[in-house]
């Protein structure tokens, strides 16, 4: 599915989770269990349910919602969460720096092209700069020129806010940016803000309503993705 809105984009602004790198289930799952863990709570997430619980974003969020789910009052499951998410940011941290999230296959290949061709890349996450950050730089270099994360802007997506600050940050018309994203709430605000958004689903997000975006890919490395960036950046 197509609907081509930009000829030559100015700009490209990436989504990471998912997106970027494969950080869900490997990593972000993996530091969720380890801070419930350490805790002494006998709360786990696999694989199954910790995809069902991406549809909310946001990791202190999602873990507010599983607690008061679970029983806890609204004001228990929020402070208890606020807790947990804290722990959680500093385990991902230390996944991060051991390696254990990578790019997704084609991420390079396309940031290398988009470089060399010229265009800005900017990021815009609902995750938190104290681990964003280093895993930006750590698996990918210098790259992007603009960063917004989670940690400064508080409406979290499908809120367009951290598109639109990208924006206003970069002074880029939306009409001349495209969006990367992989899940519906990502979808639904980049779109909200203006943008084109081409969609690249993985394994969690390949059943999302992504039926707002420009192309729906089969990831990264999806000819059809490839080839509608060599169609506007050649020549």
């Amino acid at each position: 599915m197509t609907r081509d809105r930009v000829s030559r984009p100015e700009a490209v602004i990436f989504d990471v989770d998912g997106t970027l790198v494969d950080s869900e289930r490997d990593g972000h799952r993996v530091a969720f269990n380890e801070a419930f863990a350490e805790a002494g709570l006998p709360d786990h997430w696999d694989i199954d349910t910790y995809g069902q619980l991406l549809k909310i974003t946001g990791g202190a969020r999602r873990l507010a919602f599983w607690l008061q789910d679970r029983g806890r009052s609204r004001a228990e499951a929020t402070q208890l969460a606020e807790r947990l998410h804290i722990r959680k940011t500093e385990i991902m941290r230390r996944l991060v720096a051991d390696g254990r999230v990578g790019a997704r296959p084609g991420a390079r290949e396309l940031i290398d092209s988009l470089a060399a061709n010229g265009v800005a890349m900017h990021v815009a996450t609902t995750g938190t700069r104290a681990w964003v950050e280093p895993l930006l730089d750590q698996v990918f270099g210098n790259r992007f020129h603009t960063v917004i994360t989670g940690t400064e802007v508080s409406d979290l997506k499908p809120s367009p806010a951290v598109y639109l600050e990208v924006l206003n940050r970069t002074g880029c018309p939306p009409g001349r940016a495209v969006a990367v994203e992989d899940s519906a709430n990502g979808v639904q605000a980049a779109v909200a803000a203006g943008l084109c958004c081409l969609a690249a689903y993985n394994s969690y997000t390949r059943t999302d309503d992504l039926s707002g975006a420009t192309l729906v890919a089969d990831g990264l490395t999806d000819p059809a993705l490839i080839e509608w960036f060599r169609d506007r950046l050649d020549g």
